[in-house]
């Protein structure tokens, strides 16, 4: 799943990824066994950013799909080469400091969509950022 952060203003929360090479991107994670997407989305959300209940998360109802880059292949069962990405919202007022997940992450910015969307590496995360520009 992806999880577009943003504010009221159109300020983008990018991560910096450290594995397996560095890159911005918006809050990403996996379905977990047993568990729904809003439910994976939260748990994400918390995990790389400490947020819980300080926006409004929204599922935009939007799903691509990809195939997986051979760098991550060793975290799907064998033979899966494809991922279905659900995309969803997470709407603040304004930017707010965050407790980043130090094993994924390496920093984190705020920054404005035109820049967020010139910055993050995944088609799919340009993609959905794009969307959300129009929408605001």
């Amino acid at each position: 799943m992806l999880v577009v952060v943003y504010t009221d203003d159109g300020d983008i929360l990018l991560l910096r990824r450290r594995q397996p090479f560095e890159f911005w991107q918006s809050v990403t994670g996996s379905l977990r066994h047993g568990e729904t997407g809003v439910e994976a989305a939260r748990r994400e959300l918390h995990e790389e950013t400490g947020m819980t209940d300080e926006g409004e998360l929204t599922l935009t109802g939007v799903t691509r799909e990809f195939e997986i880059d051979p760098r991550w292949r060793d975290r799907y069962p064998e033979g899966v080469t494809i991922n279905e990405e659900h995309e969803f919202r997470y709407r603040l007022g304004q930017p707010r400091d965050i407790r980043l997940h130090d094993e994924e992450h390496s920093a984190y910015r705020w920054t404005p969509i035109d820049e967020a969307i010139d910055t993050v590496w995944s088609w799919t995360n340009r993609d959905a950022l794009v969307e959300l520009r129009r929408c605001l």
